[in-house]
């Protein structure tokens, strides 16, 4: 499904400059760093360096809305059946995944986003410091290192690739 997503937004964005096609992919949910630094990388050419930053940005970009609307938006839709129980299967997931998180704060949050492994990342981060209530400063700073450290091991994964 991932690739079917970023395959969507490459051929439906070629009017756009390929470096916001990267950030546009970065920042989705689901694909963030982990589908933006390789697309960079394998399908637009470019190098190593040049990837990670432009997936870096892309992947940061989110960070703030999603800290600071969560919580609030989330109160005003409690009201509607759909989004709570939408809210309880995201709190359970989260719960679940975030022990780190839970255990160890803003470090936790670090050691959540820079694992590039499916439901982990900036996205599942930001809920996980809404619910624990990490504070904003913290929080933010944890999965922005945290994104930084992702970038890193994909690209140690490119590199890993490219030389078989």
């Amino acid at each position: 499904m991932k690739e079917q997503i970023k395959d969507f937004i490459v051929q439906n964005l070629t009017f756009l400059p390929p470096e916001l096609i990267v950030i546009i992919v970065s920042a989705m949910p689901i694909l963030e760093l982990r589908g933006g630094l390789p697309l960079a990388y394998i399908h637009y050419d470019f190098n190593l360096f040049t990837s990670a930053i432009l997936s870096i940005i892309g992947n940061v970009l989110p960070i703030v809305p999603l800290l600071l609307l969560f919580q609030p938006i989330s109160k005003v839709l409690m009201r509607f059946k759909w989004y709570t129980k939408m809210y309880n299967w995201l709190y359970h997931r989260t719960i679940r995944k975030s022990n780190n998180v839970e255990k160890y704060g803003a470090i936790g949050l670090i050691l959540f986003t820079a694992l590039p492994l499916p439901t982990t990342g900036a996205y599942s981060a930001c809920v996980a410091a809404s619910i624990f209530a990490i504070k904003f400063k913290n929080a933010f700073l944890a999965i922005a290192t945290g994104v930084i450290i992702a970038a890193v091991v994909v690209c140690l994964g490119l590199l890993s690739f490219s030389i078989f």
